[in-house]
């Protein structure tokens, strides 16, 4: 199989052997690819892969085709189009993933879609609703909100009836926002200035949180699942007490199989029939082929994207 392989801290393109599933596992052939930040920490030396996932092929998340399963898969997965959440590897031409990890991708949807919604999709659910525990009519802030996990996150507490405020470092995607389901846009230093939110998606860091805290409302819920703004901010313990407020946050990389199981069962649930009807899509800002991951990489490093960065892998 073809992959992108981390080599004295360099990206290559090279040929490997396809992965053989486990009992309990899938073989995907992989049509599309999401790139995330944590591949470019991983391409660093910062973020290293977890116990039994590849070491040196980076990638969260996947879509493709069910190309062979394991002796003890006993649901009719081969041919179907799936995507999901894996520890690594996902950058390539063949995915293994534990066949309980699967989301089934609606029909319409192309593979560059897909190959953007595991991630970005899964981690904002899971701390939207299972973290954040977000309610129809309350006030949900979201910073970094024209990334891949924020216009997720942004479709995401609009279908559940929460007002939701996006927040970008400009203004140059508010229109965007708004048509995803945003009911008001502001740029970090405009923060202070909202009403008081009752939960605060946080995926910036340090660089929005020093505002986000101020506007906080009575038992308001903070999840940090992002620090590309900084890992270090100063908190009004004062402010945290005198609202009630809970600060938590999370992962999904190194959470063991069952819970990502349980994460994934609930995605299907909820959120693959809107995706189904399209209530729910996938902005992509710029598709690569699995050649040019190099230069997908250096893209998405750059500020001003919206959406999704994916690398393509013909059939």
């Amino acid at each position: 199989m073809l992959a992108v392989v981390i080599h004295d801290g360099a990206l290559e393109v090279t040929e490997r052997p396809i992965p053989e599933p486990g009992p309990h596992d899938v073989v995907v052939a992989v049509r599309g690819a999401g790139v995330n930040a944590a591949d470019l920490l991983q391409l660093q030396g910062l973020y290293p892969a977890p116990p039994g996932w590849p070491a040196d092929i980076p990638g969260l998340e996947m879509a493709g085709v069910v190309s062979a399963v394991g002796d003890r898969v006993h649901e009719p997965l081969l041919g179907r189009r799936v995507c999901a959440i894996v520890g690594g590897g996902a950058q390539a031409s063949h995915c293994a993933v534990p066949a309980e990890h699967l989301i089934f991708i609606p029909d319409h949807v192309s593979w560059d879609e897909a190959g953007g919604f595991a991630e970005a999709f899964t981690t904002a659910y899971d701390a939207l609703v299972t973290q954040a525990r977000v309610r129809e009519d309350e006030r949900v802030l979201i910073s970094g909100a024209s990334g891949g996990v924020g216009v997720a996150a942004v479709q995401i507490a609009h279908a559940l009836g929460a007002h939701v405020t996006a927040v970008t470092r400009t203004s140059e995607h508010h229109e965007q926002l708004l048509g995803l389901g945003a009911d008001q846009t502001v740029t970090i230093d405009q923060v202070s200035t909202i009403e008081r939110v009752d939960a605060v998606l946080e995926l910036v860091g340090a660089a929005h949180l020093g505002f986000a805290q101020h506007v906080l409302a009575p038992f308001a819920r903070v999840v940090v699942i992002g620090v590309g703004g900084g890992g270090r901010v100063e908190i009004d313990l004062r402010l945290i007490m005198a609202m009630r407020a809970s600060l938590s946050g999370s992962t999904l990389r190194s959470r063991s199989r069952e819970e990502k199981a349980d994460i994934a069962a609930l995605v299907n649930q909820a959120l693959v029939p809107r995706w189904t009807t399209g209530e729910l899509r996938v902005p992509i800002a710029s598709a690569f082929d699995l050649t040019d991951a190099e230069a997908a990489y250096e893209y998405f490093s750059r500020p001003g994207k919206f959406g999704k960065v994916v690398l393509c892998v013909d059939e």
